[in-house]
């Protein structure tokens, strides 16, 4: 179920059914909006392969699995590595209950406003923080975070965004990304302070469970959300094929 919400909370610019997979393109921005989720088992895992990687072809970009503990079929990864397909960015994927984040995470004396869409200070605090590429990836970016209901909240500071969070709205469920602090406002629990900002607010709307993807070497990030009262429900990497 988890993978179904998580495909909704990042949705790709373009979807395409392979036999039971998704093929996701967005101009190569983001692993997950570029990447195959194996929902269901091809009829011809090999054929299907193919069809994948002719489709990425198309597009200009090499062809990326994702892949988590319940892959169809369940032998996906040891076919990819056979094939070549090189292992990377291994993620957690954590859940926590709405009211428990709340409960745990401090009410600070922090101004935080929330919104339906991000504006420009957001945007750029979060390149700043996370992006990858020029301009125009940015702009492909905002199609991504734009692509489904979600909250954004930003932390200011003598009039600039010092913190944002992204949480994207999907039945019951909320799902934390793009949790960015400027380098010069880290180590002041701003972090905390904006996560609970936009997740108080999702509360209101019937948000009720969270998930998050962090990647397993990021210790800082981890620590955070351990305080928060996450905990780890499952993970996945990535398989990528750049010949």
């Amino acid at each position: 179920m988890l993978d179904e919400v998580m495909r909704r909370g990042w949705p790709a610019l373009v979807e395409k059914p392979v036999d039971g997979w998704v093929v996701r393109v967005s101009a190569g921005v983001t692993q997950r909006a570029n990447s195959v989720v194996a929902l269901a088992e091809p009829a011809d895992v090999d054929r299907a392969v193919a069809s994948v990687e002719r489709r990425y072809a198309a597009e200009g970009l090499p062809p990326v699995f994702q892949v988590g503990p319940t892959p169809r079929p369940a032998d996906l990864d040891e076919r990819l590595a056979a094939r070549g397909y090189a292992y990377g960015s291994p993620t957690l994927v954590q859940v926590a209950e709405t009211a428990t984040v709340l409960e745990r995470l401090p009410d600070r004396p922090v101004s935080a406003t929330v919104s339906g869409e991000p504006d420009e200070e957001w945007l750029d605090l979060w390149w700043l923080v996370d992006g990858r590429g020029d301009a125009s990836a940015l702009a492909v970016a905002r199609k991504i975070l734009t692509g489904g209901p979600a909250r954004y909240a930003t932390v200011r500071r003598d009039g600039r965004a010092v913190a944002v969070a992204r949480l994207a709205l999907v039945g019951e469920w909320g799902g934390l990304y793009c949790l960015a602090v400027h380098p010069d406002a880290r180590r002041q629990g701003l972090a905390g302070a904006v996560t609970r900002a936009v997740v108080a607010d999702a509360a209101t709307e019937g948000v009720g469970r969270l998930w998050l993807q962090v990647v397993a070497a990021n210790a800082a990030a981890r620590a955070l959300y351990a305080q928060a009262g996450f905990t780890t429900q499952g993970s996945y990497h990535y398989r990528t094929r750049n010949n």
